[in-house]
């Protein structure tokens, strides 16, 4: 639904932009590939020094991993703004990139080398949390919902991946954690470090 300001601003002209923050707690035995996915696309984002392209690609193989891996959605959480100021859209970016980089063990470790089928004999965590946060220009109604819902959050990540082909994309971060092969996050250490995830 298109609120007074929203007409206001396209009437004077001005970008709309949107800033949209993702949470997606997966848990299984069976989620160790997506540790080496979210590793490897990482890798790459920091060897082309965020070249959007480089990131977008990776966001999109991160996003269709998540949807194959349905099964193991536990729970989750989105938030986000509509800005009509560039310059406010990147100072929020900003700010949630640093909250979700202070999350419980998400800092990565750009020299782990994890191959998706490598045998692993360090303990693997059975929780995952991702954390997906994009600025794009103009609407998409599909992330701007509650996404808190599992067929929501479907749609929501497709919507992602249109974002990366339609080139409207101007930030994107990805953020997991546990981010070293070896550490855990457990159900306790799960609730007191991302209390806004909610059950799907």
């Amino acid at each position: 639904m298109t609120s007074w300001r929203d007409r206001i601003s396209k009437f004077s002209g001005k970008t709309r932009f949107v800033v949209s923050r993702i949470f997606i707690h997966l848990a299984g035995e069976e989620i160790a590939p997506m540790l080496g996915v979210l590793n490897r696309v990482a890798r790459e984002a920091i060897e082309a020094e965020g070249d959007l392209e480089v990131l977008g690609e990776g966001l999109v193989a991160v996003c269709q991993n998540l949807l194959q891996m349905s099964n193991y959605w536990q729970s989750a959480a989105n938030e986000g703004d509509v800005l009509w100021d560039e310059g406010e859209a990147g100072d929020y970016v900003n700010e949630l990139f640093t909250d979700s980089a202070q999350r419980y063990l998400s800092e990565i470790d750009p020299t782990q080398d994890i191959d998706d089928d490598q045998p692993l004999s360090l303990p693997i965590t059975s929780n995952l949390v991702i954390i997906l946060t994009v600025a794009f220009e103009g609407e998409s109604p599909d992330l701007e919902n509650n996404l808190a819902d599992i067929e929501a959050l479907e749609y929501g990540l497709k919507a992602l991946i249109n974002l990366h082909y339609q080139e409207q994309l101007r930030a994107i971060q990805i953020h997991f954690s546990p981010a070293k092969l070896g550490d855990e996050l457990d159900s306790e250490q799960l609730l007191l470090n991302f209390p806004e995830l909610i059950p799907l």
